[in-house]
């Protein structure tokens, strides 16, 4: 995390695309998930709690901190695809999780490539489908013009200036 969170932070907007894998997310992609809980309201600065002591990290946190979301603001795109069922589920969770991130959604796409085929020639069915790598690459523009429009501010988020009745 020490390399991606600063990647994160940096960017204007990200696109995540991931397979299901048994109705999830892939084990890499929900570890990169809860490590960014920092990028919520966590605290994000380790000296202030020695690391991991569980003890100062909770007298800093009973103390109080303005639970910034430093992620606030950005555009994402999310594009999941599997061989059998769990994809529309998968999208919701990850458009779900970014937008209680307060990130601006972009684009969202579930498809299902070589369904009910074998998997071990699945990518055949990928590679002659077209279409979806059409909707593929609308979602990245998509993505694209949304970062565009924010970073110039011709796009606006409705409610966005609302102050949250609750911190966290």
């Amino acid at each position: 995390m020490n390399e991606i969170y600063p990647l994160w932070v940096a960017a204007h907007g990200v696109m995540i695309i991931t397979p299901v894998n048994w109705y999830q997310v892939s084990s890499p992609l929900k570890l990169m998930m809860d490590r960014l809980v920092c990028a919520d309201g966590g605290n994000t600065d380790p000296t202030s709690t020695h690391g991991k002591d569980a003890a100062a990290a909770k007298k800093l946190e009973l103390a109080g901190w303005p639970y910034d979301r430093h992620l606030k603001g950005r555009q994402f795109a999310v594009v999941v695809h599997g061989d059998t069922e769990g994809a529309e589920g998968v999208r919701r969770s990850l458009a779900d999780w970014l937008t209680s991130m307060e990130l601006s959604a972009a684009a969202a796409l579930d498809r299902y490539i070589g369904y009910w085929k074998p998997y071990a020639t699945n990518h055949e069915e990928l590679d002659r489908d077209e279409a979806v790598q059409e909707e593929v690459r609308n979602a990245a523009r998509a993505l694209a013009e949304g970062v565009k429009a924010t970073r110039s501010g011709k796009q606006t988020t409705p409610g966005a200036d609302l102050e949250s009745p609750r911190e966290k």
